[in-house]
């Protein structure tokens, strides 16, 4: 099945990982501009509604983009829902984007249908993050357009199945968008996504280290210092198991090596059970393939690069 008419416009086969505090107006525009999907979550304009304001901008500025580039038009955008019991601004932040028809809904930890069917009424679409075949088939029956398939290796909140198991199972009964996440952090790894069978690449971590992310430069310079192995897989800080900078575990007075273990049934979002540290503010998200990043550079820079790599990585398959 043939992608949604909406990301012809993309020139590299990626979409920009909403990312919690990190993702903001100047970083989405930014993406869409270099011709990639840029995303955030609704949640990261506070108060509630600042997400009109922004919504605004970015309608503006990428239309003031389009008009002054025919010849390289902006790539749609998207925000994230968490659709969680505990998100007490869902109602709102849907209204919002429904009001400004946003053309792409994230929907995470939960699926359901009157969120999809809100989005469709003006004709946007919903692709939802799923860590399994369960959470996928459920997604689909709600009435999701696309997956997310957020496989081992992804920044921030994350699944443990290889990306080669978990699209190879999607595959067999679902032909729509589908999208991949799990420590892309090269053009090579864009193709690679693309040959197991997703359509696009979904890209978190290595946008932490650009010019235009709301992180701080401490946070920036650990990406690009760190490695595979100075990432940690725990659900300690949220209740979620999820991927977290080994050296901001440490800065936060813990012991990356002895972490205990989190209530699930008490999931909160700015730190779970046990754990004082806040995760995000201060105990930092990232995918595994933060060796990919050497440093720090504008948005349009790194899109830039994957380019370059994707095209010498799809000349060096087709020789």
């Amino acid at each position: 099945m043939s992608l949604p008419p909406l990301f012809d416009k993309l020139r590299l086969p990626v979409v920009g990982a909403p990312q919690f505090i990190i993702a903001n107006p100047e970083l989405v525009i930014a993406q869409c501009q270099a011709g990639i999907v840029g995303s955030f979550p609704a949640l990261n304009a506070r108060p509630q509604p600042l997400l009109d304001d922004w919504l605004t901008r970015i309608r503006a500025e990428l239309a003031a983009w389009d008009e002054a580039h025919p010849e390289a038009p902006a790539a749609p955008y998207a925000v994230n829902q968490i659709v969680h019991k505990t998100n007490q601004r869902l109602e709102a932040d849907v209204a919002s984007c429904v009001k400004h028809k946003v053309p792409i809904v994230i929907t995470s930890l939960g699926a359901r249908e009157d969120v999809n069917q809100a989005i469709h009424s003006y004709g946007g679409i919903v692709l939802h993050d799923i860590i399994n075949v369960k959470f996928a088939k459920k997604a689909l029956e709600k009435g999701a357009d696309g997956l997310i398939a957020v496989c081992a290796g992804a920044g921030g909140h994350a699944g443990g199945l290889s990306p080669f198991a978990l699209v190879q199972e999607i595959r067999e009964f679902f032909d729509g968008p589908l999208l991949l996440s799990g420590a892309i952090a090269n053009g090579g790894a864009v193709l690679a996504a693309q040959a197991m069978g997703a359509d696009l690449a979904y890209i978190g971590s290595a946008f932490i280290a650009t010019k235009e992310a709301n992180a701080s430069e401490a946070y920036k310079q650990m990406i690009v210092d760190s490695r595979a192995e100075d990432v940690v897989y725990t659900n300690l800080f949220t209740g979620v198991l999820g991927n977290y900078l080994k050296g901001s575990i440490v800065a936060a007075g813990l012991d990356p090596e002895n972490l205990p273990e989190s209530d699930p049934s008490k999931m909160n979002f700015g730190g779970g059970e046990g754990s004082k540290a806040k995760a995000w503010k201060e105990i930092w998200g990232a995918g595994q393939g933060v060796g990919g990043v050497h440093s720090v550079v504008s948005a349009g820079e790194l899109v830039a690069r994957l380019k370059r790599e994707y095209d010498a990585a799809k000349g060096r398959v087709c020789r």
